[in-house]
């Protein structure tokens, strides 16, 4: 890569103004997106597949339960809004897995980590589909969200660190969207299956993803960043853990900005789907085959708008397409809730879907821009589980309040949807105001910088402990 297009190194990152790039050979790159496609190697292309699809096959398995909410209510013989909680015991127990799976992949690497993950919820999928009572399930979904919360932070690390920095945001946006795809297969399948043989069913077909473990085993490599990083370390020898105490001590105002920003995020999207079928369904009254169209619709809608958003945040920034995007489907909210023509909702849910994940698509490569080279692992991931627990009761407060507050006899829970995503869309853009970006880091480069940064912080901390060493030893001599 030529000089000129060497993203800033770490110890510049302090700077907002330093990761400005105006160079027009960059540009050029990133207004080509079909070169950019094409010009991955055969290890970055797998990669780059192997993380997709781990993606993916997790928001499968998650939207399963949101797509089958009123008919394991009516096994369990519950209320739609009991049943919900499931999704939020999900929600609770992903910041867990994010910090177990996260801190193993700093410390041994991203790949078998994540293998180890994959398979365990896979295995939790297949066992939810035997649950014999509300409880059981209930246990299961809470070890599968386990096994989630790892799974996001790995791939996306892995993704991230092996692609080159000019391709970032592309990649980014249609990596994200793995979520989408996911929603979508779990959409067809709920059309194709529960009608006919029941919402078991659908659980024990969401158990293949297992298999991705065999392309992870053998044609996956390790991170180079990761690689580079292991080497700075044991060439300065600071220990994982020690690694690990300073990038809290160093880091932890960015840690809790990310948090709150993911919150937002976190409840945008999961304010706007999960409760969504259920309001098709219930205020609505539309059959399985219709809500299967506009969730086909919109996730379309979806895919395209994250990783049109994710490309153009190469060219124009991270901050501005996110706050962009997220303006785009405030205006689109009451077109995506309020009509009762069919046509309508369709339009409105493609558009809304659109913005919400074209801002999304931003985020795998924002988060682990403005992530620490020795936490990567664990940071993209931990913040945005952190997030989602935050935001993890949405469904649920969604689906109490439309309970509350009914219209024509049934729960409006459109209304309540409606007017908790404007105020959360409004805090989003607030925050992403105040957010950082370093779209050109180059994270090798950033792992060979934090030597150098780690070299300085002891040479410093020697001549503070000598100064201090001399100034009680003249305090000593001016005593006697």
């Amino acid at each position: 890569m030529e000089e000129t297009n060497q993203p800033p190194p770490q110890n510049i990152l302090t700077d907002p103004e330093s990761n400005t790039k105006n160079d027009d050979n960059e540009k050029n790159k990133a207004q080509n997106p079909w070169k950019l496609l094409t010009s991955l190697n055969g290890q970055q292309r797998i990669t780059f597949v192997a993380a997709f699809l781990g993606w993916t096959l997790d928001a499968f398995d998650y939207f399963i339960v949101v797509f089958a909410i009123p008919y394991i209510a009516n096994d369990f013989q519950m209320e739609p809004s009991v049943i919900t909680g499931s999704i939020t015991v999900t929600l609770c127990f992903r910041p867990l897995g994010a910090a177990i799976f996260g801190l193993l992949a700093d410390r041994y690497g991203r790949r078998y980590p994540l293998m180890i993950d994959i398979i365990l919820y896979s295995s939790m999928e297949l066992a939810s589909g035997f649950a014999p009572n509300f409880t059981v399930f209930i246990i299961l979904r809470a070890i599968f969200g386990i096994a989630m919360g790892g799974e996001w932070g790995l791939g996306a690390a892995l993704a991230m660190e092996i692609l080159p920095p000019e391709s970032r945001g592309l990649f980014s946006g249609i990596l994200q969207q793995g979520y989408a795809v996911g929603y979508l297969l779990a959409a067809i399948l709920h059309y194709a299956v529960i009608e006919n043989i029941g919402w078991r069913a659908m659980f024990w077909i969401g158990s293949f993803p297992a298999l991705l473990v065999i392309l992870l085993r053998f044609f996956v490599p390790e991170s180079p960043a990761w690689k580079a990083q292991k080497n700075v370390s044991e060439s300065t020898g600071k220990t994982w853990l020690l690694n690990t105490k300073l990038v809290l001590k160093h880091h932890w105002r960015r840690f809790v900005y990310c948090v709150l920003l993911m919150a937002c995020f976190n409840f945008l999207s999961h304010g706007t789907q999960d409760l969504y079928p259920t309001f098709l369904k219930a205020q609505l009254g539309y059959t399985p085959a219709q809500v299967t169209i506009l969730t086909v619709v919109a996730n379309i809608g979806a895919i395209i708008g994250g990783s049109l958003c994710g490309y153009l945040s190469q060219l124009y920034g991270r901050k501005l397409i996110i706050i962009v995007s997220a303006i785009l489907a405030a205006c689109f909210v009451p077109l995506y809730l309020l009509p009762r023509n069919f046509g309508l909702l369709i339009l409105g849910a493609f558009a809304l879907y659109f913005g919400v994940q074209g801002a999304w698509g931003v985020v795998p490569a924002h988060l682990n821009e403005l992530s620490p080279s020795e936490f990567r692992g664990t940071f993209p991931g931990l913040t945005y589980q952190l997030g989602n627990l935050i935001s993890s009761s949405s469904a649920q407060i969604e689906a109490k309040l439309g309970e509350r507050f009914t219209k024509n006899g049934k729960p409006d829970y459109g209304l309540v949807i409606a007017v908790l995503t404007l105020i959360v869309i409004f805090l989003l853009v607030v925050l992403t105001l105040f957010s950082r970006e370093y779209k050109d880091i180059d994270f090798v480069e950033q792992a060979k910088q934090s030597a150098i940064d780690n070299e300085k912080d002891e040479a410093e901390k020697q001549i503070e402990q000598e100064n201090e060493k001399g100034k009680v030893i003249v305090e000593d001599i001016n005593i006697e």
